[in-house]
């Protein structure tokens, strides 16, 4: 039961903080949404299969305007 408990804690925790992220942010936006940009991600150098950025450019993704706003 505590393991429970303890779980559903934490899961409240993150959704906490990423709501204070949004909230904080300006217009309520993430930095680096593109995968292609994490070298971690992506080592072949390949363009994001989103927007079609490659690693040395920024996502062309167009930015949504946040409910936070």
């Amino acid at each position: 039961m505590i393991t429970i408990l303890l779980s559903i804690g934490l899961l409240a925790l993150c959704f906490a903080g990423i709501a204070i992220k949004i909230i904080v942010k300006k217009d309520g936006e993430f930095s680096g949404t593109c995968a292609s940009n994490n070298p971690l991600l992506n080592k072949e150098g390949e363009s994001c299969s989103f927007c079609g950025a490659t690693p040395d450019e920024k996502c062309k993704n167009p930015v949504e305007k946040s409910v936070a706003s």
